[in-house]
């Protein structure tokens, strides 16, 4: 108890500190600055004015869009983990059909095949597994309904850690099976055993930025993309497709449901390249619910997608987890019930305490909305969330947390409920993938821009808990000036990189699309402190609240 206490009010100065002593972070070529020289002082870069705030899609006649193979070969070609040594593989066959009348073709029609080896050409393996096709139904006068081609998955068991596969895939009796590719499998988990580049993006869509976005991160060679939500915005259509809006409340106010035009599969093409050779791990943002008929929702998301749910003992494609070398990463879902007494919280619960750190040190978690971002939109929007499950998080040690969401970047200090904490997470927003959505520019602390408290709930995220904080001004909703919890904020297209170094360093990369391939626009190594952080937290907090 003497050390708990030490190292508790050892953390509680740290917290204390007021903003006379807070660090001046400064990225220079000759010193990166870390996570230890902190907290930073609050640091705000304008958006660029010469620069757009948006760009509107690309056609599903673009290039990069359209469908450029035959009959029923393999397109949309995707890969995802689903453990250390096995690897899923997924792809589409065959068309989509959009009218007032569709008909499912059977998902059995076409097999699922994968041939896969070590030596390009020599496929010493084959996996089979399964197909769907589901239907997006809109019983609305004039809407249009929707039914997919034929979505395959297959797991590929008994990989190597650490080693180069050739693959194909597609149905070997027809024949129609895809062009040979590739991927490597990570090493196996391990405090010494790390992905060599992760790449984070949030809100991506399928604008001109976007298609900067995914260049300039495929010149920084990825092994890994995590998708943090709000992938197509194919719910900014119509059913009957034309042009795509900004603001589908705005353009469509009478509207009878929330129409979605299909534009996955210009989606999973335009991917292709990069996912059918590095695995992407997504989690469902808003735009991914696309309400239909009998309040089904969720529907292209969780069927287009291969997803390690089972094997990490969730009932559900919209929470799960996985290891990826010594990082453990958690994927949470902020739009189904995350209540304390619901399925999710229960899983997270028992996914927290099977995790071992002296095999996977990093512990990483995603979710869509972030908890803490100082932007005008969707400003405390998933603060009931926040209610819930920060403590949880925060008790087991969380090292990082991935948000999009808000279309701008934020990096935060290390903060837990509303303060600086020297063993809370650093919460990084990377929603500025380059949707049509338009960027965001505003923020909640500057005159005029603190938005209404009633204003600021999603009825998809459920209740309204925008009151029930606590930080230094009490009684304020927004912040008179940029939050100590805010270390950087900058409104620009991008996306990030981590490098796990070791079981204590990674260093996170920030990259703006306007600026060179290997030019960053925010960096920092984030350290791991587990001789001071990993002390049972309950009876720190039970003893700093006894004095």
């Amino acid at each position: 108890m003497k050390i708990c206490t030490t190292l508790c009010m050892l953390a509680m100065v740290l917290v204390m500190m007021s903003t006379d002593f807070i660090t001046v972070m400064a990225v220079t070529e000759s010193h990166i600055p870390t996570t230890l020289d902190g907290p930073f002082e609050p640091v705000t870069r304008r958006f660029d004015p010469t620069l757009r705030r948006g760009s509107d899609d690309l056609p599903m006649t673009h290039p990069r869009l359209r469908k450029n193979v035959t009959l029923n070969f393999p397109e949309q070609i995707a890969l995802a983990i689903s453990s250390p040594t096995s690897m899923w593989v997924s792809w589409v066959t065959g068309d989509a059909q959009i009218g007032l009348n569709v008909t499912p073709v059977d998902p059995a029609s076409i097999g699922s095949e994968v041939w896969y080896g070590k030596e390009s050409g020599k496929y010493t393996s084959v996996g089979k597994g399964d197909s769907v096709v589901y239907s997006q139904l809109y019983p609305f006068e004039g809407l249009w309904n929707y039914t997919s081609g034929i979505i395959h998955h297959v797991k590929l068991e008994g990989l190597e850690p650490g080693t180069r596969y050739y693959y194909k895939c597609g149905d070997s009796s027809i024949p129609a099976m895809s062009q040979e590719r590739f991927f490597e499998t990570f090493p196996k988990p391990s405090p010494n055993n790390y992905p060599a580049r992760i790449a984070v993006v949030g809100d991506l869509g399928l604008t001109r930025n976007s298609t900067s976005t995914i260049d300039h991160l495929i010149h920084n060679d990825p092994s890994m993309i995590l998708m943090v939500g709000d992938l197509t915005y194919a719910n900014q259509y119509l059913t009957t497709g034309g042009k795509g809006v900004s603001c589908y409340s705005c353009a469509f106010p009478d509207a009878p449901i929330r129409e979605t035009y299909p534009r996955w599969d210009g989606w999973g093409r335009f991917m292709q390249n990069l996912i059918s050779k590095v695995p992407i791990m997504v989690v469902e943002g808003n735009h991914e619910t696309e309400e239909q008929a009998d309040n089904k929702t969720f529907v292209a998301y969780s069927s287009r997608f291969a997803f390690p749910s089972e094997e990490s003992g969730s009932l559900s494609t919209l929470y799960y987890s996985f290891n990826a070398g010594g990082i453990h990463f958690i994927m949470l879902g902020a739009y189904i019930d995350y209540y304390k007494n619901g399925e999710q919280y229960k899983w997270l619960e028992r996914d927290l305490a099977s995790v071992d750190r002296s095999i996977t040190p990093w512990l990483i978690a995603t979710w869509h909305p972030p908890w803490y971002s100082s932007y005008e939109v969707h400003y405390k929007e998933a603060e009931c969330m926040r209610v819930e499950m920060e403590n949880l998080l925060y008790s087991y040690g969380v090292d990082i947390v991935f948000n999009g969401h808000v279309h701008a970047y934020e990096r935060s200090n290390r903060v837990y409920n509303y303060s600086l904490d020297p063993c809370g997470p650093v919460h990084i927003a990377v929603g500025d993938g380059g949707n049509r959505e338009k960027m965001a520019i505003k923020f909640a602390d500057e005159p005029g821009h603190c938005p209404d408290p009633l204003s600021t709930s999603d009825h998809f995220m459920g209740g309204f808990c925008a009151t029930n904080f606590t930080f230094d001004q009490e009684s304020e909703f927004c912040w008179d000036h940029q939050p100590d919890y805010s270390a950087f904020r900058e409104t620009s297209f991008g996306y990030g990189i981590l490098e796990v170094k070791n079981e204590t360093w990674a260093l996170w990369s920030w990259y703006r699309n306007q600026d060179s391939y290997k030019e960053v626009g925010d960096q920092i190594y984030i350290v791991r402190q587990p001789d001071i952080c990993d002390v049972p937290r309950k009876v720190c907090r039970d003893f700093t609240a006894s004095i």
